[in-house]
């Protein structure tokens, strides 16, 4: 649900939200960590997920002319929400946090606070900061109840 619900918000701003549900490489983490789901892990597992040109940056992505919190700011100013699990190393929660701190800028642009890269909240400890919000819920990959309702109350807020 995570890579194609960040891929979706920014290329079609008729989303007026983006949640990002444990989205891992290609989706809201730092592919430039190398943690987890790696570029070549991805490329390896899921080789039509992407296009060939990106099996390259297998064991490269120093080299990769951008990183995912490029993709992330290109939500800005809709509302953008990223989950993580605790135990969800595949998915890489501070990645994915690093990912969404590190968009924080475009959001800034247009007048909205943002994250920075010391804040990431403990587990189920939700924060919203401007357009933005994040949540590391306790365990695995997957989409629980807890998750739901916090996206819920997301979008109570923005909606």
């Amino acid at each position: 649900m995570g890579k194609a619900a960040v891929w979706a918000g920014a290329r079609d701003t008729r989303f007026a939200m983006v949640v990002s549900n444990a989205s891992g490489c290609g989706g809201a983490a730092l592919s430039r960590r190398r943690f987890g789901e790696t570029v070549r892990r991805i490329n390896t597992a899921y080789p039509y997920w992407f296009c060939d040109a990106f099996h390259k940056y297998g064991d490269n992505e120093d080299l990769l002319p951008f990183d995912q919190h490029e993709l992330l700011a290109l939500i800005a100013p809709r509302p953008l929400y990223v989950e993580s699990g605790s135990e969800d190393r595949w998915s890489d929660p501070q990645g994915e946090f690093l990912g969404l701190a590190h968009a924080s800028p475009a959001y800034e642009l247009y007048g909205y606070e943002g994250f920075t890269t010391s804040e990431r909240p403990g587990v189920e400890q939700p924060v919203v900061k401007g357009r933005t919000g994040t949540h590391i819920r306790a365990g695995r990959h997957e989409i629980l109840l807890y998750d739901w309702l916090r996206y819920l109350d997301f979008a109570d807020r923005f909606l």
